[in-house]
Order: structure tokens, then sequence, then C-alpha cells
């Protein structure tokens, strides 16, 4: 939990996508149908419209601030509230200021546009309220607790993504990758999102992981994956814990790319029973100071494990081959 050297607004501050339109050559604007965005979710995904012509989406917005905000006799003055939408990859940052409605100013409405040019595979899109706080102006006083994700490369409104996994002779191919000609697979999170390299050259392998052959086979193939996921979820943690925004103060931001989801997802396990915002302080803490990172590496193969489902699949594993080995006595 944060603390601020300021008085800040209590309760909820919510924001929705409430309509999209995309816009392609002529100015011409097609609404989309509400399959292409999720509310569950929070994510938008033009891409279910399937046009490859459109330039720009345009979304509708509407958002719900605590009355309180604007209260006369409150703590500060000359509320606003705005929707920011950035996008890591390409360091882009919209901010679209929304206006009041008629009830006491708790609903704000508006729109953003995007355009399909200035971006690259997913934004982020957060709301802030901010105000004149003891004289200092552009103080953010509340934001939404969580933020929509638009997705330019998605079939449907999904926020979970399924992990790319490549297949390439590691022998043969690119010339990074020769190096590990001895490994099954190597996790790369260099690029937008990991993705997995399985090397063809390992004999057996690839077609182990993606067959569906006798039991034995079958239950050698869940394990397999099993540490393969093992893997992932460490290599993209260490990654996104190594890679962070860090404020004047020297707080931690979270990223706004899968680097972010990632460390929402496994934090609670590393750091247990404090929130989210601490625990990431506590992480980076003990990765850049002289001691405890070496601690935490337990608690990080704990939470990958738990996530790659490693204990179900190895029980799995277990009671599979003494069911077949009785079999065979019998």
């Amino acid at each position: 939990m944060r603390v601020y050297p300021y008085k800040r607004l209590p309760g909820v501050v919510s924001l929705r996508v409430t309509a999209v339109e995309l816009r392609g050559p002529g100015e011409i604007r097609e609404p989309l149908d509400t399959s292409a965005f999720s509310a569950v979710e929070q994510v938008v995904a033009p891409q279910v419209a399937e046009r490859d012509d459109w330039e720009s989406v345009r979304l509708k917005l509407s958002a719900t601030v605590p009355g309180r905000a604007t209260e006369p006799d409150g703590s500060w003055s000359d509320v606003e509230v705005v929707a920011v939408l950035s996008e890591g990859a390409t360091n882009t940052r919209i901010t679209t200021p929304l206006k009041p409605g008629a009830e006491g100013a708790r609903q704000w409405t508006g729109h953003l546009d995007l355009w399909r040019a200035d971006h690259l595979d997913r934004a982020t899109l957060s709301l802030h309220v901010v105000a004149t706080v003891d004289g200092v102006p552009g103080r953010q006083i509340a934001t939404s607790d969580r933020d929509w994700i638009i997705d330019l490369k998605a079939d449907a409104p999904l926020r979970g993504r399924e992990l790319e996994v490549v297949e390439v002779g590691f022998g043969e191919g690119p010339e990074w990758l020769r190096r590990f000609r001895e490994v099954p697979w190597i996790v790369d999170t260099s690029g937008d999102l990991p993705v997995v390299h399985m090397n063809t050259d390992f004999e057996g392998v690839a077609d182990l992981v993606g067959g569906n052959s006798t039991s034995v086979d079958n239950l050698v193939r869940d394990l397999l994956i099993a540490q393969m996921c093992t893997d992932v979820w460490t290599a993209v943690f260490h990654t996104a814990i190594g890679d962070l925004e860090i404020e004047d103060d020297g707080t931690p931001l979270f990223p706004r790319d899968w680097r972010g989801e990632v460390l929402r997802e496994m934090l609670p396990d590393v750091v247990p029973d404090r929130p989210l915002e601490e625990s990431l302080r506590e992480v980076h803490r003990q990765r850049t100071g002289t001691s405890g990172w070496t601690d935490l590496q337990p608690r990080i193969h704990y939470a990958a494990t738990r996530r790659a489902d490693v204990p179900k699949a190895l029980i799995a594993t277990i009671r599979g081959l003494d069911r077949i080995h009785r079999g065979v006595d019998a």
C-alpha cells in the first residue's frame, strides 16, 4: 500500500468501455459488435471485426467516481477525470479528459481514439482522478483498480494469452540458438511476448510434446510440459522484476505489458500475505540490495511450479505408472 503526503479520494473508481468503433478509409466508422470487447475480461480486441483496412479505433468510455470528489467543501479543487492509454512496446501515451454528467458528477463520459499505426501489440487503459490539493495542481487523488487491455492482435477479447512455441533445429538455426544445441528448449523473453524455442534436433522431444500416443508416453508428455512451463514462469518472472520503472522516490512500478501481468500473478506466492505494491517493493529491494535475493529463489521456484501444475502432473504420473505396473504384474 502506497502512502501519499496528501489526502486521497476514498471509494471505488471504475472505468467501462461502452462501445467500440473502427474507422477505415474515407472517415467511415463501423460500430463493432459486443463480441469485440468484454466487460468481464476488460479487454478490447478490434481484430474480431476481421478487417485489415481499419486505421483507428474509437473507444467510448464511462467512468464512475465517488460524488464527494466534487463536493464544494472537499479537500481538493479543479477536479479532472482522465483516461490514459499507454503501451510499453512503443512508449506511447495518450491522455483524454472525460466530462461530468448530471448526477452530482458521479458519471463521467468521453471517448479515446487509438491509431493503429502508433501501436504494435497490447496497450493498457486506466482511469485517473487528478485535482489541486493543498495548492499543488495535478495531484492524483484516485485511480481505477484494474486496467483495460486493448489487444491489437487477438482474435477474441481474452486477458490470458497462449504461450507461443516455435520448433527449430538449434544446430542450424539462428546463431544465438546454436550455443544451446544440447538442451531441449530455451525460453526467450526479449520480445513483445515470451517465446519457447523447442529444439527439434533433440531426439524425440517435439514428437513427444506434440503427440498423443500410449498411456506411458502421455504421462511423460504431461510431466515434460509441466517442466517446460516451470522454466517459462521462472524466466518471465526474472525478466519482469529485472526491468522495472522506478519513480523519483524509489518506488517500483508495475510494467504495463505482460511483465506486469506476470508479477501480479506470481507475487502473492513469492511474498505472501501482503498487498501487491508492498510485495513488489520488497522483491525489488532484495534484488537490488546486498542480501536477500538468494533467499527468495525457493519462493520464486514455488510460485513457478504451482502455476505450471507440476504437483498435479507428478501425482498423475506416479499414479498412472503404478496402475500400469500393477496391470503388468496381474
